[in-house]
C-alpha cells in the first residue's frame, strides 16, 4: 500500500511539473507573439509614411564599398509628382561641375582656379556610383559633357531622370529662343526628351510667356513635365492667375535653395498645398557649413555619420528632392548614404531653427538681383517685385 501511495505522489508531482512547463512555454510564446504584432504594427506605420528603403551599407560610406552604395541608389525611393511621374528622391547636381559659369559668384570674385576634373568624368563617376537623376541647366555650360558621360555609360534612357533649366537671357529673348535652347539642350544631352524642364528665374515681364512656351513644347512631346526654379510664392500666383494656363499645366516642381540655414516653411507649405514638389539646391550649403558647431554636435549623436549626411538626411526626411553635387567619387558616395538612418524629432527641430533673420534678408537681396541677372536689365530692379514671402 505504501508503495502504491508513493507512486501516486510521484505521478501527481510529475503532472504538476508538466503543467508548469506548458504554462511557462505558453507565456513565452504569447510574449513573442505580442512583440511580433507590435513590430508588425510599427512597420506598417513606417510604411504608411513613405519611409525610404534601407541601403545595405551601415555607417560612414567609403570608396571601399561602392557596390552596396550603388545598389542603394538604384533602389532610391521616389516622390510622386502631380501628373503621376515618379521623381527620384536623390539627384546629382551638375552646377560648377567641370565649368564655372562666367557670371557665377566665384567667377565674378576672381576665383579662376580651374576644376581638376571634366564634367564628363565627374558625371561618369556619379552614374557609376548609382545616381540616375541628373540636374542640369543651360547656364551651367556643361550639358554636352554630361551628354557624353550618359552616352558612354550605356545606361538605357528610360532608367534616367533628366532635368534642365532655361536661362534668363533666353527667357528674355522670347518663345523662339526658348524653343531653340530646348533643342540645343536635347542635342547636348543626346536625348529626345527631358523628364523636367524648368524656368531658371522668374524674369520680370518675360517669365510667364516663357512658361507658356514650355507648355507648347510639352504638347509636342519634347518635355514630360514642367517646373520652375527660384520662384517666390508671388511668382507662382502670377502664373496661376493666367486664364490660359490650365490647372494641370501648373508647375510640378519648384527648385529653390533649401537647407537648415535657409529654411522657409511658409513658402514651402504654400507650394506643397498646391501639389508642387520642392527640389533642394545647395542642400549641403556648398560645403560652407561643415564646421558648424550645431551640425557637428548632432552628427556626433549618430556614430559613423558625417555633417554632410546629417544635412542630406534632414532634406530627405522633410520630403524634398535632395540634390548634392561633388567632383570627388568618395564624396558622391558619402553624400548619397542618407537613406538607412533617421534623425530624431528633437534634432529635426534644432536644424529647422538654424535660419536667421539675416539669412532671410540676404536671400531677398539675392532674389532681387538674380531675376534680371545677365539680361538687358542686369544690375537694375526694373520690374522686380518689392515684396515677396521670404519665410
Amino acid at each position: 500500500r505504501n508503495s502504491t501511495m508513493a507512486i501516486q505522489r510521484r505521478t501527481a508531482f510529475a503532472g504538476q511539473l508538466l503543467f508548469l512547463m506548458i504554462l511557462t512555454s505558453s507565456s513565452h510564446l504569447l510574449r513573442r507573439s505580442t512583440s511580433f504584432c507590435r513590430a508588425f504594427q510599427f512597420s506598417q506605420r513606417v510604411s504608411a509614411t513613405r519611409t525610404p528603403p534601407r541601403i545595405t551599407t551601415k555607417g560612414k560610406m567609403s570608396s571601399s564599398n561602392p557596390i552596396s552604395i550603388q545598389e542603394g541608389l538604384l533602389k532610391v525611393p521616389s516622390i510622386p509628382l502631380r501628373d503621376g511621374m515618379a521623381h527620384p528622391a536623390i539627384a546629382f547636381g551638375t552646377y560648377k561641375v567641370g565649368v564655372i559659369p562666367a557670371s557665377a559668384s566665384s567667377a565674378v570674385a576672381g576665383d579662376s582656379s580651374p576644376e581638376q576634373r571634366s564634367a564628363m568624368d565627374c558625371v561618369a563617376d556619379a552614374l557609376k556610383t548609382g545616381y540616375r537623376a541628373l540636374e542640369c541647366a543651360e547656364f551651367y555650360g556643361n550639358e554636352a559633357e554630361v551628354g557624353k558621360a550618359i552616352a558612354e555609360s550605356g545606361i538605357p534612357r528610360e532608367e534616367l531622370f533628366l532635368c534642365s533649366k532655361v536661362w534668363t537671357t533666353t527667357i528674355e529673348r522670347g518663345a523662339e529662343a526658348v524653343r531653340s535652347q530646348l533643342k540645343a539642350s536635347l542635342d547636348a544631352l543626346q536625348t529626345s526628351y527631358l523628364d523636367l524642364y524648368l524656368i531658371h528665374w522668374p524674369v520680370p515681364v518675360h517669365h510667364v510667356s516663357a512658361y507658356k512656351t514650355l507648355i507648347e513644347l510639352k504638347k509636342e512631346g519634347l518635355i514630360k513635365g514642367i517646373g520652375v526654379s527660384n520662384y517666390a510664392w508671388e511668382d507662382y500666383l502670377e502664373l496661376k492667375a493666367q486664364p490660359d494656363i490650365a490647372r494641370e499645366d501648373l508647375p510640378l516642381v519648384n527648385q529653390i535653395e533649401i537647407n537648415p540655414f535657409l529654411y522657409r516653411p511658409k513658402t514651402i507649405a504654400n507650394f506643397e498645398k498646391e501639389g508642387v514638389v520642392m527640389q533642394s539646391y545647395r542642400s549641403l550649403r556648398d560645403g560652407k557649413a561643415m564646421d558648424d558647431a550645431t551640425l557637428k554636435s548632432i552628427a556626433a549623436e549618430y556614430p559613423g555619420r558625417t555633417v554632410a549626411q546629417i544635412l542630406g538626411r534632414w532634406c530627405v526626411q522633410h520630403g524634398f528632392v535632395y540634390m548634392p553635387k561633388s567632383i570627388k567619387p568618395e564624396r558622391m558616395m558619402e553624400n548619397a548614404n542618407v537613406l538607412d538612418f533617421s534623425l530624431s524629432e528633437e534634432h529635426m527641430k534644432t536644424l529647422d531653427g538654424l535660419t536667421t533673420a539675416d539669412n532671410l534678408h540676404k536671400f531677398f537681396e539675392l532674389y532681387q538681383k538674380c531675376v534680371n541677372r545677365d539680361t538687358s536689365k542686369d544690375g537694375t530692379k526694373d520690374g522686380v517685385k518689392t515684396y515677396i514671402t521670404i519665410d
